[in-house]
Parts: structure tokens; C-alpha cells; sequence
């Protein structure tokens, strides 16, 4: 049987850590801002990876912080309609025995899905105090997708429609779609950018 990790609710204190991510926050802001530049278009291709996971970690922390506002929220927070979203359960034999490619597509895959799920709760959800932390995690899947092209990563084409996607399931409230994207992060992202090619090479 392989070995099989799955990436499950969080239960940490969301204010733990905080002052860790506080102190490195000019630097992570550098790095963002420098993710920014790289996607206006007509900029030349960055020379250098994006190999820093603590760019990651912000990502993830803010993903928690999305996720425990959901949690609070009594009402105008639900979605419309059930979404489909990856699987964050890891099987790491499997996993190994995919190769880069395949891996990437993977991980692109799910981010896209979350994407699309993502867009419908803004438009589902009427608490207006949720909107800030909902488009701040778009913004920053889409700076994520910049990372991994940073990575020299194939361009992906996302499919017409996540019918017939595998590794995919279907989620009907805001809270778990939140939770499932803090977990695909933690994981499946998070193996992506530590194995990634570039990265190897980038290492002195």
C-alpha cells in the first residue's frame, strides 16, 4: 500500500505565526511585486526562478485568513451551486511516479478549478465584508500561476469545461471550498515548487 498523506482541515491558531510572516513582510512584498512585474505583458522573461517558498507561505497564510472569515460569517456567505474542486489527498507512490510534466499538469489543473470556483463565490456571496479576502485569493492564484511560469513550467490550456476532469470532486459550501484550496497550497503546490527543475538548479 503507498504511502498516502491527505492535507485535511486546519486547526491551528489562525493568529499563530503571525508575527513571523510580519517580520518578513518587506521581503516577501519585494518578491510579490516582482511576481507583478514579470506578468505585464510586453516585459522580457525573468532570468532568475522563483524558488522562495516563503512567497508560498504568504499565499497560504492568506488562504487561512480567508478561510476563517468564512467560517465566521452567519450570513449572505453561501454558493449558489456546487463546485468542482482537486483532490488534495497526496499518494506520494503515485506522485513519484509522474513525471515533471505530468505533476505540473496536475497542480495547474486544480489551480484553475479553484479559480473558476473562486470567481462563482464572489459572485454568491452578498457579505460584502467577504469580497476583499475572496479577491485577494483570485490575485494571488493568479500571481501563484506566475511563480510556476517563472519555473519555465508549460504554458497550460485549461479545458473547456471540468467535465470528465479526474482527481476532482465536488464541494456545495464556501468553507470547504476555502478549506480545499489552503490544502491543495500545503500540498500538491508545495511538492510542485519543491521538486521543481529550476529550482534544483537554482540551488548554490
Amino acid at each position: 500500500m503507498g504511502n498516502r498523506r491527505t492535507y485535511g482541515p486546519n486547526r491551528e491558531d489562525p493568529v499563530r505565526g503571525y508575527a513571523d510572516t510580519a517580520m518578513e513582510f518587506p521581503r516577501l512584498l519585494a518578491l510579490l511585486l516582482i511576481v507583478l512585474e514579470w506578468t505585464r505583458p510586453g516585459l522580457p522573461s525573468p532570468l532568475r526562478p522563483i524558488c522562495d517558498l516563503r512567497v508560498l507561505n504568504h499565499f497560504i497564510k492568506e488562504a487561512r485568513d480567508a478561510e476563517v472569515a468564512m467560517t465566521s460569517c452567519r450570513e449572505g456567505c453561501g454558493l449558489s451551486e456546487s463546485v468542482t474542486v482537486p483532490q488534495t489527498t497526496v499518494d506520494f507512490d503515485v506522485w513519484e511516479k509522474k513525471n515533471a510534466l505530468e505533476q505540473a499538469w496536475e497542480v495547474q489543473t486544480g489551480l484553475w478549478l479553484l479559480q473558476q470556483a473562486l470567481n462563482l463565490l464572489r459572485t454568491s456571496v452578498t457579505n460584502t465584508a467577504l469580497h476583499s479576502p475572496i479577491d485577494n485569493t483570485v490575485r494571488n492564484l493568479l500571481s501563484i500561476n506566475a511563480v510556476l511560469r517563472s519555473l519555465n513550467i508549460q504554458e497550460y490550456t485549461p479545458p473547456a469545461s471540468p467535465a470528465g476532469l479526474e482527481g476532482t470532486w465536488r464541494v456545495s459550501t464556501a468553507t470547504d471550498l476555502l478549506q480545499v484550496h489552503v490544502n491543495f497550497l500545503r500540498g500538491k503546490v508545495r511538492l510542485l515548487l519543491l521538486d521543481a527543475q529550476a529550482c534544483q538548479q537554482d540551488v548554490s
